[in-house]
Formats: structure tokens, sequence, C-alpha cells
């Protein structure tokens, strides 16, 4: 049986990045740091995705774990 993710909320996480800095994206929603990765999809079929920010501002990280462009948020939540 395939692993869900948890914790998945109806909106994206606004945060504020870095150009130049890499930024890891938790998709099994078990991260006590989301929406960054904390190595808690050990044991699951899950990995982080790498976001590296090519300029300084906010960007949108997909909260619902459904997006098709993760790990930006693609408004997929508005349809669940």
């Amino acid at each position: 049986m395939a692993d869900t993710p948890k914790n998945m909320r109806k909106k994206p996480y606004a945060m504020e990045v870095e150009a130049g800095k890499s930024y890891f994206w938790c998709a099994c929603g078990k991260s006590s740091t989301q929406p960054l990765c904390d190595g808690s999809h050990k044991g699951t079929e899950f990995a982080p995705h790498k976001f590296e920010a090519t300029k300084d501002g906010k960007m949108m990280f997909c909260g619902c774990k459904k997006s098709t462009t993760p790990p930006l948020c693609d408004g997929t939540h508005g349809k669940l």
C-alpha cells in the first residue's frame, strides 16, 4: 500500500527565500518544520524536493502535498 502525505492543509506556505540558497520541501507532511523537511520521511517512500532560490523574495510552497509543480503551489488545494 502506498504511503499518503500527512497533515496536509488547503493553503500554501508563504516563505521568504534568499537567492543562492537551497531549500528542501517536505513531501511527506510529517515534518515539524513545515514546509521544510526535518527528516521525518525516513522509513517512508517520500523524499524531500530540493528548491534552489534564484532571487530573494516570497515563494508559495505547496501545503496540500498534491501540487503538480512541487515544491511550489499550483492551486490544486482549491480543488480538494
